[in-house]
């Protein structure tokens, strides 16, 4: 907000500024302004839907912390294909096809050796083995 040049006050959306005095974000702060939304509700009930999906390392790192606080006491639902993601649930549902066909926790459903377990050494594997290239960062 620090960096915002009107603070609190800056429109967020070149559309609705006055003036000209809206500015545009870019995806990835547009996540953490939806996502700091969260913490101004007293919900009983959390959906998060690929919440950090536009969000670097670092930034998906504090923002997995912060869900933790939210999410302790109430229901929540996270939605994501991150396997780092779905390991912070008590209880994995993995769909297929609009139909639950494996549940359970994040060890359970890699001891039982199906698709969930499939899935994360796919991705697991993108991370152990890739081939070293040229990367810009």
């Amino acid at each position: 907000m620090k960096q915002l040049p009107y603070g609190y006050q800056t429109e967020l959306s070149l559309n609705f500024g006055h003036n000209g005095q809206g500015i545009d974000l870019s995806l990835g702060q547009w996540q953490k302004v939806a996502t700091s939304r969260l913490f101004m509700r007293d919900a009983g009930l959390l959906i998060l839907d690929e919440p950090t999906a536009s969000l670097d390392a670092e930034a998906e790192y504090e923002a997995y912390r912060n869900f933790t606080e939210l999410m302790t006491g109430q229901t929540s639902i996270l939605i994501s294909h991150r396997f780092s993601t779905v390991r912070m649930a008590n209880v994995i549902a993995v769909l297929e096809n609009g139909q639950i066909i494996e549940q359970g926790s994040h060890r359970e459903l890699l001891s039982l050796g199906g698709a969930y377990a499939r899935l994360y050494k796919i991705q697991a594997e993108q991370y152990i083995s890739a081939t070293p290239a040229l990367c810009v960062v």
